[in-house]
């Protein structure tokens, strides 16, 4: 399995190429007609499966999203009137197209939609990734794209056969569709900067939404309900929620994965495990490339903190803010990024279903999978308290995922993880 490309390669196409062109394997399929309405079903309609179903209604002139599925009932009867009132005679979806349970995704799938929305949370990804490119359906999915090694794996293979396909098969790593990270991410890797020497990434913030177990939850339920306080569920927030900054690391880097990391991490405000699982609240991670840079991730979930989300660079040439400021600082060749900006949640959704249209599918599959498995890398790292390279972290066995889902299933939450204890596997 080739898990790189070499930077010189790298910087010496994306000079040619527009930063969002290099994003994606371009495949020519038969183009659709701008008359025909091009169907969409969601799967999780939570707060990002809204705002994703929206901006697809608002992608193309001729989009309906005709079929929702979720877990909850409840979850669909709250969102879907939000939906219908902004997609209005775009919202085609009926009471014979809206499918709850574990298998709604596959009866959404079946349904006879062109392109799904999967933004349940990340440990149901790859499965329902599969079922979709079975069925030749188009895909777009929320990072991360799995939540351990063996998902990351699935994932890489299906975006090989989504190729095979001719299948759009997008993920949602949106600041790769930002125009100011586009044009700063190009001028890193036309070397501004010179070589990169090291990079210093943050995802610090207070703690996201948490949900108490209540009476009459089953183990199943409470921890559905509370997705992302739970390891199998969410894979820990550095790889739901941080793995944007590791991923613009990865960016800066052309794509080539680092040979090792080691770090730590642990819990110092989580203290009850019935709201807040069995996930860290801090890590802080030292990733090593082959060339000799070093990037540098901290991320907390902690109330009353000082907050921080960036990217900086240090190279031979100067210091770049890639996430805030995007500028590049390097004497008489600094640069400040002036142009327009965008919402990038809106124009992955436009590329997606231009690329439709033209018949040039998208496919930043692969990619996104590499970047969730450098999060998970550093997840393990912290975990265990041992440097871990990224081969025989890609290559791990051990799965996070139960293998039978059953609203009846008794599921303790393990304890959380502790460095030096708990052993890589």
């Amino acid at each position: 399995m080739k898990i790189s490309t070499t930077r010189r390669n790298f910087v010496k196409s994306s000079s040619t190429l527009s930063a969002g062109a290099i994003l994606a394997s371009p495949h020519i399929l038969k183009a659709v007609s701008n008359d025909k309405i091009i169907k969409v079903g969601l799967v999780g309609i939570g707060g990002r499966g809204s705002g994703a179903a929206a901006q697809a209604m608002n992608a193309d002139p001729n989009v309906a999203l005709t079929s929702i599925g979720d877990l909850y009932e409840d979850r669909i009867k709250l969102r879907s009137r939000i939906l219908k009132a902004r997609g209005r005679d775009k919202y085609q979806v009926t009471e014979e197209t809206t499918f709850v349970g574990f298998d709604a995704y596959k009866k959404v799938i079946d349904s006879g939609i062109d392109v799904v929305i999967l933004t349940s949370p990340p440990a149901f990804r790859p499965d329902q990734l599969e079922y979709a490119v079975k069925k030749g359906v188009h895909c777009f999915f929320e990072k991360p794209v799995a939540v351990d090694a063996p998902g990351v794996r699935k994932v890489i293979e299906l975006a090989k056969q989504a190729k095979e396909k001719n299948l759009n098969f997008m993920s949602g790593f949106c600041w790769r569709h930002h125009y100011p990270k586009q044009e700063v991410f190009t001028r890193i890797l036309n070397g501004d900067l010179g070589k990169v020497n090291a990079m210093y990434s943050t995802y610090n913030g207070g703690e996201v939404w948490k949900k108490k177990r209540e009476e009459g939850w089953g183990d199943m339920e409470a921890q559905t309900r509370n997705w992302n306080a739970h390891l199998w569920l969410s894979g820990d927030s550095i790889v739901e929620q941080a793995v944007h900054c590791i991923d613009m690391m990865q960016w800066a880097m052309g794509e080539t994965m680092p040979m090792h990391a080691e770090g730590t991490g642990g819990r110092q405000v989580y203290d009850d495990m019935d709201k807040y699982g069995n996930i860290y609240d801090h890590f802080a991670i030292c990733y090593q490339w082959e060339n000799g840079t070093k990037g540098y991730h901290f991320s907390r979930q902690q109330n009353g903190t000082a907050g921080s989300y960036e990217l900086e660079l240090f190279g031979e040439k100067g210091f770049c803010s890639a996430k805030n400021r995007h500028l590049i600082d390097a004497g008489e060749n600094s640069w400040r990024f002036r142009g327009e900006n965008n919402d990038m949640y809106q124009t992955e959704h436009d590329t997606l279903f231009s690329s439709i249209r033209s018949g040039k599918t998208f496919n930043d599959g692969e990619r996104s999978a590499h970047s969730t498995m450098v999060a998970i890398l550093g997840r393990m790292v912290a975990y265990t308290g041992q440097r871990i390279s990224y081969s025989d972290a890609l290559n791990s066995k051990e799965s996070l995922v139960p293998s039978q889902l059953d609203w009846e299933k008794k599921l303790p939450v393990p304890q959380p993880p502790t460095p030096g204890v708990t052993r890589f596997v």
